[in-house]
């Protein structure tokens, strides 16, 4: 818990321009069994692993195919803080009459490791594409 904490404190102490935040490198089965152990398959849902959801249950896709990968600072805020950034099309449904998100705080539950190796099982499910561009150079 007290790693969790401390890891906390030290990522809301960083400012938005920040750089150089990396996980040592975590492992990606490891990640996706902590993903289906702490049920995340309930309002999120990736290519491949069941979906629990109800058809009233939230769910917010995450992977596939993307112009930008989602970062570590991205992911692991996600994790430790969702009431951060809410996507607007999650607003209604996905927060509290308060506005905080709905999502499980697993801060006094997950070790270290396994946000480290979650967020790598997370970042290895998009795949990144060239945006698309009109953009003609001259000749």
């Amino acid at each position: 818990m007290f790693i969790l904490f401390f890891g906390g404190v030290f990522l809301s102490s960083c400012n938005e321009e920040a750089r150089g935040f990396a996980l040592p490198a975590g492992d990606i089965e490891e990640g996706k069994k902590i993903y289906k152990t702490l049920d995340c398959n309930t309002c999120h849902s990736i290519a491949g692993i069941e979906w629990k959801g109800g058809t009233d249950s939230l769910k917010v896709h995450l992977g596939g195919v993307v112009t930008r990968k989602k970062t570590y600072r991205e992911l692991v805020t996600s994790i430790i803080n969702p009431s951060h950034k809410i996507a607007q099309g999650y607003k209604r449904q996905g927060t509290t009459h308060e506005g905080l998100s709905k999502m499980v705080n697993y801060n006094e539950i997950m070790t270290v490791q396994e946000l480290i190796d979650l967020v790598s099982f997370l970042q290895s499910e998009y795949e990144i594409v060239s945006p698309a561009t009109d953009y003609y150079p001259y000749y």
